[in-house]
Order: C-alpha cells, then sequence, then structure tokens
C-alpha cells in the first residue's frame, strides 16, 4: 500500500508530506484548494509528463516522493522481473523535477521513465476524473472483459499473437512474391553482382580494425620516426654530446676516487648502473624505430585495401561481420530467385499452415471470452444494482471481425439499459456522464478482486450524482477497501462520512504567499469538515449535528 507522499516546490506546495493508511483514505477540500495538485504530483512521480511551468521556485527543482509497504509476494516477484529489488519491503519511487529534465530513481537507484511507470502500474491505479470517458470507446470494453477473465485468456492471448506474427510474416512475404519473368532476372543479376563483389574482397573478421590501426600508424610514422632519431642522438649518436658520451667520461673521472672508501665504491657502482640502463635504453630504442619502417608499397596496400572495405560497408552494413549477414541474406535470396516457382509455393504453404492456426487458437480464445462474459455481465450487473441502477440490464454483444488481429477475432461492445421495458443500447449512445462514473467504479469493483493492485486513487468518480445514489457509491467503495487501500477525492459527504482516515487540503495565504496544505483530521476535525460539505459556509448547530450522527451512522455500520 502507499505509506507516504513527499512534495517540494511544486505549484502552490512548497513541501508538504502526508502518510496514508489502510482502508478508505478520503480527501476533501475547497474547490481549488489544491485536491487536483495532489493527484498530479502522484501522477508526476509515477512518470507522467511535466512542464518546468510547475515548479513553484524555478530556481530549484521539483521532488515528488511515493512511499510502498509490499508485502505481496507476487508483487514482489513482478517488481523484481522489472530489476526492482525491495528494501525492508518498501519500494520508494522518486523524481526530481529540473528545468527541462528529471531524474527518476526507485529505491535510490536511478531508473528509466519506462521502469518508473512500470513499477508504479504494478502498485498503484489512478482513475481520474475523466477517465470513465474510457468507456465510450468500445475498444476499451473487450480490455476490460479480458482484465476479467485474466488468467483463462493469458495464454490464449499469448498463442494467438505469435501466431499473428508469424501468419503477417509469411502473408507479407507472399504479396512480395509476384515479380514478373523480367524482374526476376533483375533481381538475380542484382544479386549476383553483390554477391560477387562481396566474396571477391576475401574478408578476414575484424580484418577492418587491424587495417586502420597499422594504417594510423604508418601515416604517424614519419612523425615518430622524426622523434626517435632525435632522442637517438642526445643518448647515444650526437658527436661529443650525447648522453652515452658523456656518462662514460664521468665513470672515467670517478675512477680516480675508485678504493678511496666504500661511499666512494658505491657512487662509482651506480653510476656504471646508469651507463648500463641507457645502453639498454638505446638498444631497445633502436627496436621500437624499425617498427615505424615500411615501404611505400606497404602503405598503398593497406590504403587500397581499407578504401575497398569502406566502400563495402557504405552498401552492405557498418561492419565486416553486418557485411557478411548481407551476403548471407543475398545467398538465400538467389536460392529463392532461382527456383522461383517452388519458392512461391512454399510460401503459400507456410500461410495456410498458419492461418489454421490462428484460426484455430482465435476461435479457442473466443470460445473462452464468450464464456467468460457471462460470468461478468452477472457480476457487473449486480455491482450495478449495488449502485442504484435497480433495473439495470447489462451485457456484452460480440461480433467476429473479418481479419485477424494479434488479439484474435473478437468485436465486443457494452450494452447497457437503466430502465424497465427500455432496449439494452451501446453504452456510448445512453449513459450520462454520473452514470459512467457508477458503471465505472462498478467495474472497478468487480476487477479488484481479480487484480493485484494495492492501492487505487478515484479523483471525483462520484461527479454527478447525489442523495440515495451517493450513499450507494459510498457503501461500493468502502466495500473495496476492504481488501484494497483506498484514496478518494471527493465533494460527497455519504462518501467522506464512511473514511477511515481523512484528509483536508487547504489554501493558505500568507505574506503575500499562498501555498496548499493537507492535514491529517481527528474526529472533531472530520465532523466539522463533513458540516462544511453539507452546509457551505453558513454551518449551524443543526449541520454540525447532522454531520456528527452521519459519521457516528458511518462507524457503527462498519
Amino acid at each position: 500500500m502507499l505509506q507516504y507522499l513527499h512534495v517540494k516546490n511544486l505549484a502552490l506546495i512548497d513541501e508538504i508530506e502526508v502518510e496514508f493508511k489502510k482502508g478508505l483514505n478520503i480527501l476533501t477540500g475547497e474547490t481549488g484548494a489544491g485536491k487536483s495538485i495532489i493527484l498530479g504530483s502522484v501522477n508526476l512521480a509515477l512518470g507522467a509528463k511535466y512542464s518546468v511551468d510547475l515548479l513553484r521556485n524555478k530556481e530549484k527543482p521539483g521532488f515528488v516522493e511515493l512511499g510502498f509497504y509490499v508485502k505481496e509476494p507476487i508483487l514482489e516477484k513482478r517488481l523484481k522481473e522489472l530489476d526492482v529489488y525491495l528494501e525492508d519491503h518498501m519500494a520508494v519511487l522518486s523524481r526530481k523535477l529540473m528545468n527541462g529534465r528529471s531524474v527518476c530513481r526507485i529505491n535510490g537507484e536511478a531508473v528509466s521513465a519506462k521502469i518508473l511507470k512500470e513499477a508504479a502500474g504494478i502498485l498503484i491505479d489512478i482513475h481520474g476524473q475523466h477517465e470513465h470517458q474510457t468507456l465510450l470507446k468500445k475498444k476499451n470494453h473487450l480490455a476490460l472483459l479480458d482484465d476479467y477473465a485474466d488468467e483463462k485468456v493469458q495464454a490464449l492471448k499469448e498463442e494467438v499473437f505469435e501466431l499473428y506474427k508469424d501468419y503477417q510474416f509469411y502473408k507479407k512475404q507472399l504479396n512480395e512474391s509476384n515479380l514478373d519473368e523480367q524482374s526476376r532476372l533483375r533481381e538475380i543479376s542484382l544479386a549476383e553482382f553483390e554477391i560477387k563483389e562481396i566474396q571477391d574482397a576475401f574478408l578476414l573478421p575484424e580484418e577492418d580494425v587491424e587495417l586502420e590501426t597499422s594504417y594510423q600508424r604508418m601515416t604517424e610514422g614519419k612523425r615518430y620516426s622524426e622523434s626517435i632519431a632525435q632522442t637517438y642522438q642526445y643518448t647515444s649518436k650526437e658527436p661529443d654530446r650525447n648522453a652515452a658520451e658523456l656518462l662514460s667520461r664521468a665513470i672515467h673521472s670517478l675512477q680516480g676516487i675508485s678504493g678511496c672508501d666504500q661511499e666512494g665504491d658505491s657512487l662509482i657502482n651506480q653510476l656504471i648502473e646508469i651507463d648500463s640502463l641507457l645502453n639498454d635504453f638505446n638498444r631497445d630504442l633502436l627496436d621500437y624505430a624499425k617498427t615505424f619502417e615500411f615501404s611505400e608499397e606497404e602503405y598503398y596496400e593497406t590504403e587500397n585495401r581499407l578504401n575497398l572495405i569502406n566502400h563495402l560497408k557504405a552498401k552492405y552494413g557498418n561492419s565486416i561481420s553486418e557485411i557478411q549477414e548481407y551476403l548471407h541474406q543475398r545467398e538465400e535470396k538467389l536460392l529463392e530467385l532461382s527456383d522461383y516457382a517452388t519458392h512461391v509455393q512454399m510460401l503459400e504453404k507456410k500461410t495456410d499452415e498458419c492461418e489454421q492456426k490462428l484460426k484455430k487458437a482465435s476461435e479457442s480464445l473466443s470460445k473462452v471470452r464468450r464464456k467468460e462474459a457471462v460470468s461478468f455481465e452477472k457480476d457487473i450487473t449486480q455491482a450495478l444494482k449495488d449502485l442504484n441502477f435497480l433495473d439495470v440490464v447489462f451485457h456484452i454483444e460480440f461480433q467476429n471481425i473479418e481479419h485477424y488481429t494479434g488479439n484474435g477475432i473478437d468485436d465486443a461492445e457494452f450494452y447497457i439499459s437503466t430502465n424497465p421495458g427500455e432496449k439494452p443500447r451501446p453504452l456510448a449512445e445512453i449513459a450520462s456522464g454520473g452514470e459512467l462514473s457508477r458503471i465505472m467504479l462498478a467495474i472497478k469493483s468487480v476487477l479488484a478482486d481479480k487484480e493485484d493492485t494495492p492501492t487505487l486513487i478515484f479523483d471525483e468518480i462520484d461527479s454527478g450524482i447525489s442523495g440515495i445514489t451517493a450513499g450507494k457509491v459510498a457503501e461500493k467503495m468502502k466495500t473495496i477497501a476492504k481488501n484494497r487501500q483506498i484514496i478518494c477525492i471527493t465533494h460527497l459527504p455519504q462518501i467522506a462520512a464512511l473514511s477511515d482516515s481523512h484528509y483536508m487540503i487547504e489554501k493558505i495565504s500568507h505574506e503575500n504567499q499562498t501555498k496548499t496544505k493537507i492535514s491529517h483530521l481527528n474526529y472533531d476535525q472530520s465532523v466539522q469538515e463533513l458540516a462544511r460539505l453539507l452546509g457551505g459556509a453558513n454551518i449551524t448547530d443543526s449541520i454540525i449535528d447532522s454531520a456528527k450522527e452521519m459519521k457516528d451512522m458511518a462507524k457503527s455500520e462498519i
């Protein structure tokens, strides 16, 4: 579950940190207090795009951090698959937001935004104010059914996807195999030319690297040789002024103190050793100089060979290994072109085989989906009745797509009727905004037992509802919160009254500065906030009594 949220230097937030609890966490506040900023901060921590305009102080970085306590082995396993490892069951997701860039981290280790999003998807599910609009898009209906069916369709979906890739591959090859005889002969001629050009080069593995090194050495060889020759002059060759000659004279001069005492003999021996080392150095220097000796013919041959290889690279690949791979492909192509009729027959056979396998797997997937749809319809219908859709009819209409896809051959759409005697029609045609919110909540409640995500965030999912319906929504959210941590931003007292933990978001102005603050409310403070939600600006004693009664009744029903 989400244990804490820490935000710095974003929009109206200077710095806040809030600890969340198990069960139903409710966030309330005046319009414009910054509720959307809180949710926006969470989204930023999970990898959403951001603008530098969000930074409160442009001279400082923004910072968002989410701390999750993870105790479920299946979630830990899924995180490990992303190379994310827990520390004392904690996963800390953070993002530092700077001008033009951001740095994402998990447990202090830098990760890509992609990994941050994938890890976040395992730990938290956010339902924003307008997410219910996704129900209006028919393409999302099948995905929701698949989420419900879960492991019953997963293996079949993977099989269909792999078979679809094979089918598309051979189908594409077959469609491209429509050469007339003249075009076939041109292709053969081109393939033969390219094969011969590469084969005639007799390329060796890594030959280009070795040639580049030799060519560079030869190109720079003259300059290197001059430096070596000048050094040798100073150490051994310069008449009367080279180091070897001067050192020999020094030894001869110092011989005069030989036998004087032990220290004098030691100095003579040191000088003799230096002379020996210098002689060894001069011999090594001469040997090293020989490595830069080359003929003009050798230089010319190396240059021409490099030019040839670079010419082939420009046409067939960036390295010798890529050129050899291209050669292999062209040799296979030449075989196909030489016996083209057999090749086309093979493609036709492969395409047909793949299509038959794909057809069988797609039909099996469709059969399982239609079977699971019966249970899905039943569960959604009951969830909708719990949300005050008293005479609702909900079912899924299936049609077969005329062509194969990587997701099978099914096209599914939700149909619904919310009034007695009314024929079910497509969801997009009849549902209002408030109804869509409740339908999405019904779906979330049904999927809650199917999904592993421990934390769900709802941002004003209660939009467009009130009265008895609001109470039903509150009860449904409380039910979900028995098995999942719920964080809900709401403006309805019926929902806020059922909170396990109640937080108030408020905007504070001080010394020409406006900041957003979030506070955890105790019982009395929660009653006061409920009274504000009930009565607005004019809070009377009777409204406070009603708020207290609402709070106490909610507590007694838990």
